[in-house]
C-alpha cells in the first residue's frame, strides 16, 4: 500500500504547512548560502529546496510508474487526485497563487502525464504480437 502513496502529497501538505502555519513567510527568504569556488554564493531559498525536494519525488513517481503491477493504476489514479486537488487550490485559494505552487503543480502533472504514458506503453508492449516476416507481403 506504501507504494502507491503519492509522493507529491508530501510536497504539497509542506506547502500548505509552511504557507497557513507562517503567513507572511517569504518563499525567497535564503535557507542556505553555499560559497562556490569561483567567489560568488549560491543562496538557496526555502522555494527552491522545495522545488528540489519535489524533484527528486518526480524521479521516484518515475521509477514507480516503470512497474508493471496491479497497483500501477490505483498508483496513477492517486497521483492524478494529487494533481486535479492542486489545480483546484492554486485557482481558487490566494496562498497558492505564488510561482513555488505553479511549479510544484507543473511537476505534478509532469509525474502524471508520464505515469500514465509509461504505463500505456507497457501495456501495449506486454499485449503486442510479433509479427513473422513470411506474414508481411
Amino acid at each position: 500500500m506504501w507504494t502507491s502513496f503519492p509522493l507529491f502529497l508530501i510536497s504539497f501538505a509542506i506547502y500548505n504547512m509552511v504557507v497557513f502555519l507562517t503567513p507572511g513567510m517569504s518563499w525567497a527568504t535564503v535557507l542556505l548560502s553555499v560559497p562556490m569556488q569561483s567567489g560568488a554564493t549560491w543562496d538557496i531559498s526555502i522555494g527552491d529546496a522545495l522545488i528540489a525536494l519535489s524533484l527528486v519525488f518526480l524521479f521516484f513517481e518515475v521509477l514507480k510508474a516503470t512497474s508493471t503491477s496491479q497497483r500501477s493504476l490505483f498508483d496513477h489514479l492517486l497521483s492524478t487526485v494529487v494533481f486535479v486537488a492542486a489545480l483546484v487550490e492554486f485557482l481558487l485559494v490566494k496562498e497558492a497563487a505564488t510561482a513555488v505552487f505553479a511549479t510544484l503543480l507543473m511537476i505534478s502533472l509532469v509525474d502524471v502525464l508520464g505515469g500514465w504514458s509509461v504505463s500505456v506503453r507497457s501495456a501495449r508492449r506486454d499485449f503486442a504480437v510479433d509479427r513473422h516476416p513470411e506474414d508481411t507481403v
